[in-house]
């Protein structure tokens, strides 16, 4: 007779693994392009739907993006001292992120309501100065897109200035959905790292 089974027990091989987290924090600090890819599936489904219910659907994918790089560089800098606790000091980062954009909202609000409250200003169109000042910035920010790599150039001017979709831009540049995404991340956040040194040294204001 062989042995009993008792049908009523968990099946133990389909309990999903729990990822090693301190391999993965090691591979991402190493520069693994497998590692950040694997660290961006788990960031994603844990923390979308927590800023979707925090902020709101708008940009809500660009938030997430933003908030995985910030993960990724915080890991890179060795500022992670448990790597097994690794989602517990992505939440941290992901709140203070959200902290900060509401308290940024607020101010807007309270400036906007500030300036619909005063007195009506009329509209006499851009004057030189204000002409010059676009113009300036708009040479800045293409000398920044030319600053950049190839790829993040391509990237950035494909999405937002040709207005491509994201399918079509995967397909032409042979990527899956997370690389693009990464890609994107990476490429905006060099861009405004760039812009604002550039911006130091000019000194050009910002409207």
């Amino acid at each position: 007779m062989g042995p009993v089974i008792d049908e009523n027990l968990p099946d133990t091989d389909a309990r999903p693994q729990q990822p090693d987290w301190v391999d993965l924090v090691n591979r991402i600090q190493r520069d693994d392009p497998q590692a950040m890819e694997e660290l961006y599936q788990v960031f994603t489904r844990g923390m979308r739907y927590y800023l979707c219910r925090q902020l709101g659907p708008q940009d809500l994918d660009d938030r997430v993006h933003d908030c995985f790089l910030i993960v990724a560089q915080a890991i890179r800098r060795g500022e992670l001292r448990e790597p097994e606790r690794l989602m517990g000091f992505a939440r941290t980062i992901v709140r203070r992120q959200i902290a900060g954009h509401i308290d940024s909202a607020v101010t807007n609000r309270r400036q906007q309501v500030d300036l619909d409250t005063s007195a009506p200003v009329p509209d006499g169109g851009m004057n030189p100065e204000a002409a010059a000042m676009n113009r300036q910035q708009e040479q800045l920010a293409v000398s920044v897109l030319k600053a950049i790599s190839r790829r993040d150039r391509e990237i950035l001017t494909r999405f937002y200035l040709d207005e491509q979709s994201q399918e079509q831009i995967c397909q032409d540049m042979s990527l899956t959905e997370t690389q693009f995404r990464l890609l994107k991340s990476r490429a905006k956040a060099r861009f405004g790292e760039l812009g604002k040194r550039r911006l130091s040294r000019r000194n050009v204001p910002v409207y």
